[in-house]
């Protein structure tokens, strides 16, 4: 994925990311390559779209820069909400009106009429917790507004949200599963 030289540091590297023992933790990294290989293993289906696994393979870099920078891991976050918005607007976009296609809209009509649930997100099935309701945005700050506040504010004003990039993930595969779910029919058909 990113094969610049990452430094020792002084201390671990430590950020908020759900865990086997719960969806609020601290977990810890002695090594850079530990880090490296957590992000890595987040990765998308390499059938998902090209253009949107790019975005999202930008955001997994900037996460991995983070063991030299943390402020990285939050610009991260914000190529992954980036990544997320085209996502939904390409599997969406065209069930809404144009002038309904906003991003909190469509991550709605995810929840509303994509019938998205908790236990459709494998992180949360995984360690618990909740996340539709913040894709819904009826918890604030929603994806939606987290997206607006880091474009349009100050970045690095905030701690890293914790699990984000792997959240983001989860919810691309969700938008994509129909479409994942007849890839392989196409290649086999030679369409």
């Amino acid at each position: 994925m990113i094969s610049i030289q990452m430094p020792a540091r002084a201390e671990p590297f430590v950020i908020p990311w759900p865990s086997p023992a719960g969806p609020v933790t601290l977990i810890r990294f002695d090594v850079a390559d530990q880090w490296r290989a957590f992000i890595e293993r987040l990765e998308l289906d390499e059938r998902i779209p090209q253009v949107v696994r790019a975005k999202y393979a930008r955001a997994q870099r900037l996460y991995v820069l983070g063991w030299i920078d943390a402020d990285l891991v939050k610009a991260g976050e914000l190529a992954a909400l980036i990544t997320l918005e085209l996502a939904v607007k390409d599997r969406y976009g065209d069930q809404l009106p144009p002038r309904k296609r906003s991003f909190a809209a469509l991550l709605k009509h995810m929840v509303e009429v994509d019938c998205l649930t908790d236990q459709q997100i494998p992180m949360i099935a995984r360690y618990g917790g909740t996340a539709v309701e913040r894709v819904r945005g009826s918890t604030k700050p929603s994806l939606a507004d987290l997206r607006n506040s880091m474009a349009h504010g100050d970045l690095f004003d905030a701690l890293p949200v914790g699990g984000l990039l792997e959240l983001v993930r989860d919810l691309v595969v969700f938008a994509y599963r129909h479409y994942l779910a007849e890839a392989p029919e196409v290649a086999r058909n030679g369409s």
